[in-house]
């Protein structure tokens, strides 16, 4: 319908001058109003509360952070103390003391147990194999080997550090599943937690083999939170850029971010904020002249967790883009018409036939 329709409506302008203006309707037609549209701004959703909106010069305390993957948390082991009977394990350091010993090769330092479950006792004492053993068990140990060469020997042995408190202190990464993971102590759901309550999580799970532990959380990297800023582009496609969230930006800082606004886009932002569950959010509208030329306030707004900064393109950018996109197909339709037109005329008459300068000079008779 829509062919017959523009046959038709060539066919009755005849004149140039009504063609020119023919072609000007098709484009329109075609383009489905893009390049009228791109004139405007999309239309924003909402209606934003001034009053409660904390700007640059009032910006507001955010609530308590919780913790979401990919944060990355610091472990702190203020007190882990094993419940009794503790099996000793490879890397664990004890304290060795020994009465009756030689006197040129006492015994009464750190022992770390070694990769084979020994320790090295030195001089002519040899090494002993303590690893699985309690702490009590590990003494009668030691006390038998040494009974060989020093007659009675009195032997105490305590704990000084655990291999797996390497495994609890440090960093570690909350995954995608909301769990850290503490090595052979198993994993802990920590997402949705704010960090009082992941300290209480972490010191629970741990009093199930540790007396009484005690744990110091903190953010080591903030990863779940971000803002975005995003360029529009009607024919390169829309720029997103995303930054993290720290708590002091605004939408000056956030534009800083970007170095600037782009060589295509306008003064006309705004920034768009996600209430809750709900599908309108908060537009609110950036004076940039002000913000920057005058050094006002009321439209520097603080950046909150999930803002998106949107910066609409120049009008006549978008215009000149689209109107591109309509012409380039037509432009090659036309060049390509007009390199066969141009091919077909010069090979055209005699040349086509065999005339030609083989038809001037050898075949010159027949042309008389």
């Amino acid at each position: 319908m829509r062919v017959v329709l523009i046959d038709v409506l060539w066919a009755v302008t005849k004149p140039v001058f009504l063609r020119q203006y023919f072609c000007c309707f098709l484009l329109l037609f075609f383009s489905g109003c893009v390049a009228l549209t791109a004139w405007f701004d999309p239309k924003p959703i909402g209606t934003p509360n001034f009053r409660d909106i904390p700007t640059e010069a009032s910006k507001t305390i955010l609530p308590e952070y919780w913790l979401e993957p990919p944060d990355i948390i610091s472990v702190e082991a203020l007190h882990l103390v094993p419940k009794d009977p503790y099996v000793l394990r490879v890397f664990d350091i004890v304290f060795v003391d020994v009465l009756g010993t030689l006197d040129d090769e006492p015994i009464s330092d750190n022992y770390a147990i070694e990769p084979g479950g020994t320790i090295q006792l030195g001089g002519s004492y040899g090494s002993v194999k303590i690893d699985g053993l309690s702490l009590r068990k590990a003494e009668e140990r030691i006390k038998d080997h040494l009974t060989a060469s020093l007659g009675a020997p009195v032997v105490s042995i305590h704990l000084v550090k655990m291999s797996d408190i390497e495994q609890i202190a440090g960093t570690h990464l909350v995954g995608p599943d909301g769990y850290i993971t503490l090595g052979s102590y198993g994993r802990v759901l920590v997402a949705g937690l704010t960090i009082p309550e992941c300290r209480e999580a972490i010191e629970l799970y741990l009093s199930r083999a540790l007396e009484h532990p005690q744990v110091a959380i903190d953010v080591f990297s903030y990863n779940s939170k971000d803002y975005f800023v995003i360029f529009q582009s009607a024919t390169a496609g829309e720029q997103v850029l995303r930054f993290p969230y720290t708590g002091n930006e605004d939408v000056l800082r956030a534009i800083a971010n970007c170095n600037g606004l782009t060589p295509n886009a306008s003064k006309r932002i705004w920034v768009a904020r996600p209430i809750g569950n709900s599908h309108k959010p908060i537009i609110l509208p950036v004076d940039w002249v002000d913000i920057t030329a005058y050094g006002g306030t009321h439209t520097n707004y603080q950046l909150l967790p999930g803002d998106r900064v949107f910066v609409v393109e120049d009008r006549w950018v978008t215009t000149d883009g689209v109107l591109a996109r309509i012409i380039a197909p037509m432009e090659r339709v036309m060049g390509f018409s007009l390199l066969t037109a141009s091919v077909l005329t010069r090979y055209y008459g005699h040349v086509m036939t065999g005339g030609g300068e083989r038809g001037l000079y050898n075949n010159a008779g027949a042309y008389r």
